[in-house]
């Protein structure tokens, strides 16, 4: 899963959690890229659909956090992240989404490109998948990501919690011109650097 860049030659995907640190390093093809160089593995997550002052990004939560105080008002909420339907996969629906906060040294620039699963001249291919955000009928903002072709979950991760939803993103047409986009057909992305 790509989400914004956090600094320029960044960005963050869904990788497997319970691979080994050699093969997070080592593989390096599209279907399998993970990071060129991770600076944090961990959870998905964000506000919750339910709640409209809910932020609206995606964020990378690290496997190890850092507590200070042991209470507090709560005004923000943080959720795990989950897929809300099969779309991305033949069993994602309920699937919690890990996460990877990854840097290449190779480029100065990452970019998220909606409607396209390959990058312009000059640009490198770092992964591609299909667009995802959140329902359009919940009460609160989120923002588009790019989830890899091929997602993975984390381990024992199906439990429905309905925090920070994952759904597949289609073209309407009106505003949106087609051609050449078709309305209701999915939308692809790619994450591309340089």
């Amino acid at each position: 899963m790509a989400l914004e860049g956090h600094y320029p030659g960044t960005w963050t995907r869904s990788v497997n959690l319970v691979t080994t640190e050699e093969k997070r390093l080592l593989l390096n093809d599209l279907d399998v890229l993970l990071c060129s160089f991770a600076l944090q593995f961990g959870f998905a997550g964000g506000g919750i659909h339910s709640e409209p002052g809910s932020a609206a990004e995606y964020v990378c939560l690290p496997p190890d956090p850092n507590y200070v105080k042991t209470s507090g008002a709560g005004g923000g909420h943080m959720y795990g992240g989950e897929f809300q339907t099969n779309f991305f996969g033949s069993h994602a629906n309920a699937e919690d989404v890990p996460c990877a906060l990854c840097r290449t040294h190779q480029a100065t620039s990452v970019i998220m490109i909606p409607g396209k699963n390959s990058c312009y001249t000059g640009w490198k291919v770092e992964y591609h998948g299909y667009l995802a955000s959140g329902y359009y009928g919940h009460n609160v903002a989120t923002a588009y990501v790019c989830i890899d072709n091929n997602p993975e979950y984390i381990m024992g991760g199906v439990d429905r919690h309905y925090g920070k939803l994952f759904y597949g993103v289609i073209s309407k047409c009106g505003s949106l011109k087609c051609p050449p986009y078709i309305d209701s057909y999915p939308l692809t992305c790619v994450v591309c650097s340089k």
